[in-house]
């Protein structure tokens, strides 16, 4: 990350306590950043940040206060990054809507909130963080598409509205992240062993594969209002 300098920035990473957030907030902080993770989870937030050597807040991107207290409490934010969701899984037709809307409201209205609420400096950036799922629909799994499309929507438009804030989206692929501890581990290793048989680069991803696009597009003054896929090659295999 030596080839970007944030020295004296002041970058916001929601959902900053684990996997991809907590990649790219570390990626700032060794690219001189002043830089604060956000989570709804207090132990989460704190060992995080202590472990890369930041600030904490305790917030949750689906609850409109915890949202507000970002743009109350803090000056304009140099750059912000939205990484945190909750999305559970599942065939449409098997899933209840309360689940489907908690989902929607996790990922693209949480997204929304921080976009409509965190003041963002003039100079700055906000990056979302959508999936290849935008563009390779799968059948168990066309909730989450769904809503990864729709924020690759909503970052081109935004780079519109709020011009000259930079809006743009990174879209991964299969990532080995903390949320993988929680599937059966047969499924997972399935899932891997077929990954890497099938994807153009062999091998699965890991969170700093995508907080290297994080961090490029913060730092890169002409990128806006474009989806950036960190996917080992994902969407055309």
């Amino acid at each position: 990350m030596a080839l970007f300098d944030f020295s004296g920035q002041r970058v916001l990473v929601v959902g900053g306590s684990s996997g991809i957030g907590l990649a790219a907030a570390q990626a700032f902080v060794e690219a001189g950043a002043r830089v604060t993770i956000a989570s709804r989870n207090p132990s989460n937030v704190q060992a995080a940040a202590e472990a890369i050597g930041c600030t904490g807040l305790v917030v949750d991107a689906t609850v409109d206060s915890d949202v507000a207290s970002l743009a109350t409490d803090h000056e304009p934010w140099g750059h912000v990054v939205v990484s945190a969701a909750r999305t559970p899984t599942g065939p449409v037709r098997t899933m209840s809507l309360p689940d489907a809307r908690a989902a929607m409201d996790s990922k693209f209205w949480g997204a929304y909130r921080i976009a409509q609420a965190v003041p963002i400096a003039p100079s700055g950036s906000l990056t979302f963080v959508s999936g290849f799922l935008a563009v390779r629909p799968n059948p168990k799994m066309v909730l989450q598409g769904a809503i990864n499309a729709a924020l690759d929507a909503l970052g081109r438009g935004l780079a519109l509205e709020l011009a000259p804030v930079r809006v743009n989206t990174v879209s991964p692929g299969l990532i080995e992240t903390p949320l993988w501890d929680r599937a059966d581990q047969a499924a997972k290793a399935a899932a891997f062993a077929a990954a890497r048989s099938s994807l153009p680069v062999r091998r699965v991803g890991v969170p700093e594969d995508v907080a290297r696009a994080i961090v490029y597009l913060a730092a890169s003054g002409f990128a806006t209002g474009t989806t950036v896929r960190v996917d080992g090659g994902g969407s055309i295999a």
